[in-house]
C-alpha cells in the first residue's frame, strides 16, 4: 500500500507511523517528499497529541555534544522545497533542555544560515525550533553564527518559531508562526541516523 493512501483516503496515523518506522532512511525521505501542502497541513493538525516528540528525536542521547545530526526536510513553499535542518547537543551539561542548529539550503548565501535553538514547547509533547534565540556555540564545520536579522534572513527567519509534532521515531511535522500568529507554512523532517562512534 502506498503511504499516501494512509493519509488521503483515510487518515490512519498509527499505521502510517508503523510503516514509516519500517522503512529505511532513503525510502522515508522519498515518501515524505510526496506530501503536498494540503497533506502536510492535515498531518500537522492530526498529529497533535499523537506521538510526543522530544529533543532526543532530533539528536539521540547517544550522540556526543557538538556532533551534527541531519534531518531532511520538505516544505510547502512554491520553490526551493528541499532543505536540511542540522542539529547538535550543547557542550554545556547545564543546557540539556535545548539543541542548537541551522538550516542548510540552496539560498543560504542570500538568507544566511538561519541559526536556532530547539527546546520543549509550552504544549507538552511538542518541540519549538526557535529562531528568536541564537546558539552560543556550534558544531565545528558549521558556518559562522550570524543574527537572523542579517541579509534576507530578516524576511525568512527573523522572529519565527517552528512548532514540531511527532509522527514516527524519525519523522516529525512542523508549522511556522511569527508574533504568535500561525503562518500557512508547513514542513516535514526526517532524521538521518548518525553513524555509530568509531
Amino acid at each position: 500500500m502506498e503511504l499516501k493512501n494512509l493519509i488521503d483516503v483515510h487518515l490512519d496515523l498509527p499505521r502510517l507511523s508503523k510503516d514509516l518506522d519500517e522503512l529505511g532512511h532513503g525510502a522515508r525521505v522519498w515518501a515524505t517528499r510526496q506530501w503536498s501542502r494540503g497533506t502536510q497541513a492535515r498531518l500537522w493538525e492530526a498529529a497533535k497529541g499523537f506521538r510526543p516528540v522530544t529533543l532526543d528525536d532530533y539528536v539521540p542521547a547517544s550522540v556526543p555534544p557538538l556532533v551534527e545530526v541531519r534531518t531532511w526536510g520538505k516544505n510547502t513553499l512554491p520553490a526551493h522545497t528541499h532543505f536540511q535542518k542540522r542539529f547538535c547537543r550543547p557542550s554545556d551539561a547545564d543546557a540539556k533542555d535545548r539543541l542548537y542548529g541551522y538550516n542548510f539550503q540552496s539560498l543560504s548565501g542570500f538568507t544566511g544560515p538561519g541559526y536556532y535553538v530547539a527546546h520543549p514547547a509550552s504544549d507538552a509533547g511538542e518541540v519549538d525550533i526557535d529562531y528568536t534565540m541564537l546558539p552560543p556555540e556550534k558544531s565545528p564545520a558549521w558556518p559562522d553564527i550570524v543574527p537572523n536579522s542579517a541579509r534576507l534572513g530578516i524576511l525568512v527567519y527573523h522572529g519565527m518559531i517552528d512548532v514540531m509534532r511527532g509522527i514516527s521515531s524519525h519523522v516529525s511535522i512542523g508549522r511556522a508562526k511569527k508574533k504568535n500568529e500561525w503562518m500557512d507554512a508547513w514542513f516535514v523532517l526526517v532524521r538521518e541516523d548518525p553513524p555509530p562512534p568509531s
